[in-house]
């Protein structure tokens, strides 16, 4: 039987500090190497990470220490379990298999682990070891971009930017992106920038009349080709309601360079949108097409 946390607690929190010093002893790692095989959850973990770093002067063996690791997660140790997670992902000391990465993802999120969540929440946006699922992916990602973790800010940011799994809002986009931006998120403060300047040329424009946004866009606006389209798509602001004639000034706002235009195409040919069929080539080319031009757009 397992013996209470309370009683090692104290011993485990004094090795974990001090093997983070670099200065545990022989002794203290015997006395942990005890506790692990004791069955204590935390120790079990301690010492499956000394063995999987090799740290401390403790030969490596990844096998061992995932050995190790395991029965931390299957104990309830929830960092444990998100390590484990990990580990199958990437296929270090255990066969890659997306699938039981995502089940151990799941057990370390539902007990609170913030980069569960994110992982979690990342894999059901990209359908990666679990059934796409865009609501189960927001649903996680909002939790742990709440929690502050900083991916999942950015990742929360691009997707309110793309309208990726979430209905695009760029104001909400700046909200998530200034927030991971603040922790030091390179992508996140390239993003940013694109998105502000983005929300300054839209607001002008959706401001016009009809008329003077057709006159705008006849002369090659791509802001005002964007806005147009999408007056089209949703039947808004003086126009009917029109899928072929939002196509139209979609494309051509996306072919002179209007970053949502991108977007918002990529996922009418994704999901077969405004009366088109479904298209993944299609949609890809738009993605790709939109990747660049936001590594051009962040890198002036």
């Amino acid at each position: 039987m397992r013996r209470s946390l309370l009683v090692v607690a104290p011993l485990v929190l004094t090795a974990a500090l001090g093997w983070s010093q670099g200065s545990v002893g022989q002794s203290e790692q015997r006395m942990i190497a005890e506790e692990a095989r004791s069955g204590n959850p935390d120790a079990e973990l301690l010492y499956g990470l000394s063995l999987l770093e090799g740290r401390y002067g403790i030969k490596p063996d990844s096998a061992q220490g995932m050995r190790w690791i395991r029965r931390a997660a299957e104990g309830g140790n929830p960092y444990a379990a998100l390590k484990l997670g990990n580990a199958y992902a990437e296929g270090m000391g255990v066969s890659r298999d997306p699938a039981r990465a995502v089940a151990w993802w799941k057990r370390a999120a539902q007990a609170g682990n913030v980069d569960a969540k994110f992982r979690l929440g990342e894999a059901y946006l990209d359908g990666r070891g679990v059934a796409r699922d865009d609501a189960a992916a927001a649903d996680w990602l909002k939790q742990a971009a709440s929690e502050g973790s900083r991916h999942a800010q950015y990742l929360l940011g691009r997707m309110y930017h793309e309208g990726n799994a979430v209905v695009q809002d760029q104001t909400l986009a700046r909200d998530w992106l200034s927030r991971a931006a603040a922790q030091g998120h390179t992508e996140a403060t390239n993003l940013l920038a694109v998105v502000n300047s983005l929300i300054k040329a839209t607001t002008l424009v959706s401001q016009a009349s009809y008329e003077a946004l057709l006159a705008r866009a006849q002369k090659g606006d791509p802001h005002a080709q964007y806005e147009l389209g999408l007056r089209y798509e949703n039947g808004a602001a003086e126009v009917n309601r029109d899928p072929v004639k939002a196509l139209e000034w979609l494309g051509k706002a996306a072919d002179n360079g209007n970053l949502l235009a991108m977007h918002r195409l990529a996922r009418i040919y994704a999901r077969g949108e405004l009366g088109v069929k479904k298209d993944p080539a299609k949609a890809d080319y738009w993605r790709k097409r939109a990747a660049g031009a936001h590594t051009l757009a962040s890198a002036e």
